[in-house]
């Protein structure tokens, strides 16, 4: 009989707890990072005086000294004014015509050189007939 070995549920992988547990451990490492950066900004604070530029002003407490991790960005508001949209979505139209024709010239030229170097392939043609 063969003896199967199952690896515990909580082995420390990355998707091996619930979204819950994932966010609370999140958390208490985030809240370990900014102490960090706390104690860091409190031993630089007797060099700091009048004068003397804080070395973690206008950082996140959390991300004061952590190399290699990217700073957290949320965008919470895009402000553009209407005109200066319509603008850019008719300069992207104006844009979209010579890129649609140079497309529509090169799939021509494909199909041209598949029909001289294959002549045995099927053309398919559109024929539009009108009655008199």
């Amino acid at each position: 009989m063969t003896d199967t070995n199952y690896p515990m549920t909580a082995d420390g992988g990355p998707d091996d707890l619930p979204r819950t547990l994932r966010r609370e451990r999140d958390a208490r490492e985030r809240e370990a990072r900014e102490r960090m950066a706390k104690e860091q900004r409190e031993s630089f604070a007797p060099h700091t005086g009048p004068g003397i530029a804080d070395p973690f002003a206008g950082t996140d407490a959390g991300y004061a000294n952590v190399p290699g991790e990217p700073l957290p960005a949320v965008v919470r508001s895009f402000d553009v004014p209407f005109l200066q949209l319509v603008g850019f979505f008719m300069k992207a139209v104006f844009a979209m015509v010579p890129a649609l024709i140079l497309l529509g010239v090169i799939l021509w030229g494909l199909g041209q050189l598949l029909q001289n170097f294959f002549p045995q392939l099927v053309k398919m043609q559109i024929l539009i007939w009108f009655p008199n």
